[in-house]
C-alpha cells in the first residue's frame, strides 16, 4: 500500500486559523485538540487494519478474541466482554457471532444463569489471537510512533480526560493482607 502524497499545509492548523478568522477564538484550540485526536487515531487504525489483515481480522474482533486470550480459561459472560469492550451490545453480538461462524469462539450456556452465554475461546481462536498479537506488538505498538517520554505523556493526559468523562475510576486501595 503506497503512502498518501504529503499534504504541503496541516489542515487541522488551516482549521484553528479558519475557526480564529471567524470569530470562534475560544473554541480554536478545543477543535485542534478534538480534530487532532480523530485524525491521530486514524492514521493509527490504519497501522493496525494493515497488522491485522493477513489473519482476517478487524480490530474488534481482535479485541474480543484477546480479552478471552486473557482469562484464566478463555471464556466469560457475554455481559462482562460487553461491560470490559465499553461498545453498544449489539456490536459485541455481531462480533461475537461472526468470530463464532469461523470457529474463534463458542457460546455455552451460563453456568449460573440460564438467560445468559458464556463465550469460549476455541483452539484455533486461540491460536489466531496469538499470532496476530504478535503482529500487532511488533508492526505497531512498540513504535506506535512517538518517543518512549512522549508515548508516557500521551497516555497521562489521555488517561485524566478519560477519567474526567467518567470512563473509569481510580481503584480503592486494597487492604493490607492479614
Amino acid at each position: 500500500m503506497a503512502a498518501p502524497k504529503r499534504l504541503p499545509v496541516d489542515p487541522i492548523a488551516e482549521a484553528k486559523r479558519q475557526w480564529i478568522a471567524h470569530g470562534w477564538e475560544d473554541a480554536a484550540a478545543g477543535m485542534t485538540a478534538v480534530t487532532s485526536i480523530i485524525r491521530a487515531q486514524q492514521l493509527l487504525f490504519a497501522r493496525i487494519d494493515t497488522a491485522l489483515k493477513p489473519f482476517g481480522l478487524s480490530f474488534a474482533r481482535y479485541e474480543m478474541l484477546r480479552l478471552l486470550g486473557f482469562t484464566r480459561e478463555g471464556r466469560m459472560p457475554m455481559a462482562s466482554a460487553i461491560a470490559r469492550l465499553q461498545v453498544h451490545p449489539t456490536s459485541v453480538t455481531n462480533t461475537v457471532d461472526r468470530l463464532a461462524r469461523d470457529g474463534l469462539v463458542s457460546r455455552e450456556p451460563h453456568p449460573g444463569d440460564g438467560r445468559a452465554a458464556m463465550l469460549v475461546l476455541t483452539d484455533s481462536g486461540r491460536e489466531l489471537v496469538e499470532r496476530a498479537t504478535t503482529a500487532l506488538n511488533t508492526e505497531v505498538f512498540e513504535d506506535p510512533g512517538l518517543t518512549d517520554a512522549d508515548t508516557t505523556e500521551l497516555v497521562r493526559i489521555i488517561a485524566r480526560l478519560r477519567k474526567d468523562a467518567g470512563d473509569f475510576t481510580e481503584p480503592r486501595p486494597q487492604p493490607d493482607p492479614l
